[in-house]
């Protein structure tokens, strides 16, 4: 079950990340064609657009990096709780000599 949840989240992390990527590369050529097209105040846009496209990189960097981050801390917290549980069934299920002795079950 956890095999799965992995890969369905391997999977939804891949569809955010190319879902951002073809966002901001369809941003960026319209950038460019927009910068092709001449005139003073497109000039402006040229020198503004590789501005806009380290910015774009820079939050979809930001973005993986928080969601990874997010996966990692789930998978450590899902493992602490998975070995707090075990410890509490085998405490349950261990001999309790002292209740034996008590009940006069052993001497």
């Amino acid at each position: 079950m956890s095999g799965s949840q992995s890969s369905r989240s391997l999977q939804f992390l891949f569809f955010i990340f190319s879902f951002i990527f073809s966002h901001s590369l369809s941003v960026l050529a319209k950038e460019n064609s927009s910068a092709k097209d001449g005139g003073k105040t497109k000039k402006d846009d040229a020198r503004r657009s590789p501005s806009m496209g380290i910015k774009i990189l820079i939050i979809c960097l930001g973005v993986v990096t928080v969601i990874i981050f997010s996966v990692i801390l789930f998978k450590i917290w899902q493992k602490k709780k998975r070995e707090e549980q075990h410890a509490r069934l085998l405490k349950l299920f261990e001999d309790d000599d002292e209740l034996e002795v008590e009940l006069g079950l052993r001497d």
